[in-house]
């Protein structure tokens, strides 16, 4: 399984590095996980570096695809040599999942036709001008397609393709490793919370 992440110039460390590490807790051999970017190296809204793991072409046949957010992200809508390599993501083939305003993204693609979405506070007025209704929660799913909204949702969307493509039993073992000590059935019954009424019914529940 590839699992990327895709991840713009001025990205926000949050959205996708909380993610990679999440979905890196599943060791098995043909899980990867990698970070989608433009360009041979991208910078972040706060000066950190990172450099490319796989490309967005490759991202476009990747198993599951999370669309990272940022500072640029109207700008990235903008520019048409991303968005026709993106217009080949393809939800009846692929889990697609947005964080804040990767919601916008997927807007401009026409993947949230007749699909609510979450995002952040700050792109909400542009996911809504884009004609696609904001969601006032974390986590909303239909089907292979995910938002998340606020940086601090970014494992809901880590733990809903662990789910998806493995099962609840490692999406719990992934959050359970990574939520504080002292807290973790509290993370792991808000994740059951916000997840898994948008499972679908043929995979179990987190429990």
């Amino acid at each position: 399984m590839h699992i990327a992440i895709l991840t713009f110039e001025g990205y926000n460390e949050l959205d996708s590095l909380i993610a990679l590490g999440v979905l890196n807790r599943i060791k098995t051999d043909d899980w990867r996980v990698t970070i989608a970017t433009p360009s041979p190296k991208v910078t972040s809204m706060n000066g950190v570096v990172i450099e490319q793991m796989s490309t967005l072409e490759e991202a476009c046949t990747a198993d599951a695809v999370i669309v990272g957010s940022g500072i640029a992200t109207r700008e990235v809508v903008e520019d048409p040599a991303i968005m026709s390599v993106l217009r080949r993501l393809d939800p009846s083939r692929q889990l697609i999942a947005a964080q804040c305003s990767g919601a916008l993204v997927l807007a401009k693609l026409g993947l949230l036709n007749d699909i609510p979405a979450c995002t952040d506070l700050i792109t909400k007025p542009w996911v809504v001008a884009a004609g696609v209704e904001v969601l006032n929660q974390p986590f909303y799913a239909k089907d292979n397609i995910a938002t998340a909204g606020g940086c601090l949702a970014s494992h809901y969307l880590a733990a809903w393709i662990i789910a998806r493509l493995e099962d609840n039993d490692a999406a719990e073992s992934a959050l359970h490793y990574v939520a504080p000590v002292g807290e973790k059935e509290e993370y792991i019954e808000r994740a059951r919370h916000n997840i898994t009424p948008y499972l679908p019914a043929a995979t179990p529940a987190l429990a």
